[in-house]
C-alpha cells in the first residue's frame, strides 16, 4: 500500500509541478504580491495531495518563540524536500538561503528568483561568505525571516555532525547582523527520506525553540545551536519511530 500511495503521489507531484510551471508561466509579469498568491497556491495544493494520497501531515510547537516584530534568523534542520515546501506556509515571506544555481532551473528557478531569496555561489570561496552576509543585511531592512540550513545540505536522518558539520556561514549571520536565531528541529526524513521514492505516512512534527539572541561568542553560539537543533532532532524522531509503525529506524549503510 506504501508503495502504491508513494507512485501516485509522484506522479500526480511531479506532473502537476511541471504543469504549474508551465501554466502559471504568464504570472511572472505580475507584480511580486501576485507572483506569491501563485506559489502559496502551489504549495496548499501540495499538502492537499501528500495528505489525500500519503496520509502525511505535520504539527508545528513552539510557534510562540518566534519574535513577533523585527526580522531573525531561523536554523533549519534539513533532511528532506518537505520542509522546503513547507517554508512559504510556516512564514509570510521568508528569505531562504539556497544555492544560486537553484535559480538557473528551467522555469521553476524563475519562480523561485522571484521569491527575493539570498542566493550565494559557493564556487566564489570567501565571496560566498560575503554574499550571505550582505544579503541577510539586506534582508534585515526588508522586515523580513531569514531560513538558513546550517549544514548546507540535505542530511539523512542517521547523520551526525561528524558527517556533516555545521557550517561558518550562520555563524557569521548571526554575529554580523545581532539578528536573534531560532533553532527549528524537525523529523520529515523519516517520512520523506532523500532520494527515496517512498513516502511515508503520519505526522511531521516542526519544533520551533527559544532564540538564541545576540551578544554570544562565535564558538558558544555554534555548540548552542548545535546542541538544540541535533537534541531536539533525535528526540522527534525517536517520538515518531515509537508512535508510527510505517516508519523504518534510519541506519547507517555499511561501507564496501
Amino acid at each position: 500500500m506504501i508503495l502504491l500511495r508513494s507512485t501516485i503521489f509522484n506522479l500526480v507531484f511531479y506532473g502537476a509541478t511541471a504543469l504549474a510551471c508551465l501554466l502559471c508561466l504568464p504570472s511572472l509579469l505580475l507584480p511580486r504580491k501576485g507572483v506569491f498568491f501563485v506559489i502559496h497556491a502551489f504549495v496548499y495544493t501540495v499538502h492537499f495531495f501528500e495528505k489525500y494520497i500519503l496520509g502525511l501531515t505535520y504539527e508545528v510547537r513552539g510557534a510562540e518563540n518566534l519574535p513577533q516584530d523585527g526580522s531573525y534568523i531561523v536554523a533549519a534542520k534539513h533532511q528532506s524536500p518537505y520542509e522546503t515546501m513547507k517554508l512559504h506556509i510556516l512564514f509570510k515571506d521568508p528569505a531562504i538561503v539556497l544555492k544560486k544555481e537553484l535559480l538557473s532551473i528551467p522555469l521553476w528557478g524563475r519562480f523561485l528568483a522571484r521569491t527575493n531569496p539570498i542566493a550565494i555561489d559557493r564556487k566564489q570561496g570567501k565571496e560566498a561568505m560575503n554574499q550571505v552576509v550582505d544579503g541577510a543585511k539586506r534582508v534585515k531592512e526588508e522586515n523580513r525571516a531569514i531560513v538558513i540550513f546550517p549544514q548546507g545540505t540535505r542530511v539523512y536522518p542517521w547523520q551526525t555532525i561528524k558527517d556533516k558539520p555545521y557550517k561558518s556561514g550562520i555563524v557569521r549571520m548571526y554575529t554580523e547582523t545581532s539578528m536573534p536565531v531560532v533553532p527549528l528541529a524537525l523529523n520529515t526524513g523519516l517520512f520523506w527520506p532523500r532520494k527515496s521514492w517512498i513516502k511515508r505516512p503520519g505526522k511531521v512534527i516542526f519544533q520551533f525553540m527559544p532564540p538564541v539572541r545576540a551578544g554570544m561568542d562565535a564558538e558558544t553560539f555554534t555548540k548552542t545551536l548545535q546542541d538544540q537543533i541535533e537534541t531536539t532532532t533525535e528526540a522527534l524522531q525517536q517520538e515518531a519511530l515509537a508512535t508510527n509503525k510505517y516508519l523504518v529506524p534510519p541506519t547507517r549503510p555499511q561501507e564496501a
